[in-house]
């Protein structure tokens, strides 16, 4: 039985004035959501799960509607704790503390998460989904990194390269049999 989880990567988000917890969807990013909803309204999604940011939120958001489910808030599932209180990465900090970071998995920022720890919290969350849609098809509000971490524990080749080739908003199908991932399959948002 074969289970398949949409990795969706929210849409384009605001970049001043708010925290990571509350950063929504710029314009830009609510078009990605109509987008997102459009490519995946047919799938036959029986869950939607999301990180509890309201830019991975706001992504799924459209669909859940369309599909007259709700969204399950997943703590766990919420992007990486780059530094000391949940601040956002500078634009220009960023590719030298993710190039640090996959070279260390366990490197952090003064209080932030290592890669590590991200990924075995993301996991774990993934795992849980896994065991309680079983033979299903769940769609996951995500983030970049958390979702580069999860599939990297899977299959090596979803390392820094792939995340930083990664759109937003971007969709990525994992297909599990058994607790294994046995293919991915990227999705086009039009």
């Amino acid at each position: 039985m074969t289970t398949y989880i949409y990795m969706v990567r929210h849409g384009d988000s605001l970049r001043t004035g708010v925290d990571e917890w509350t950063r929504g969807l710029s314009p830009a990013g609510e078009e990605d959501a109509r987008r997102v909803t459009a490519c995946l309204r047919h799938e036959g999604i029986d869950a939607l799960y999301s990180s509890p940011y309201l830019r991975a939120i706001h992504t799924i958001a459209d669909l859940a509607k369309v599909l007259g489910q709700e969204i399950t808030l997943e703590e766990d599932l919420r992007e990486k704790v780059w530094m000391e209180g949940n601040r956002q990465l500078p634009d220009e900090d960023l590719l030298a503390s993710l190039q640090a970071m996959y070279a260390d998995p366990d490197y952090a920022l003064p209080g932030g998460e290592s890669n590590r720890e991200c990924q075995a919290r993301a996991v774990e969350a993934l795992q849980e989904i896994l065991q309680a849609h079983e033979g299903e098809r769940v769609a996951i509000g995500t983030h970049g990194l958390v979702m580069a971490l999860m599939m990297g524990y899977f299959a090596p080749e979803y390392d820094l390269d792939f995340l930083l080739k990664t759109t937003k908003p971007d969709i990525y199908v994992m297909a599990f049999s058994e607790g294994q991932l046995t293919g991915v399959e990227r999705l086009i948002v039009k």
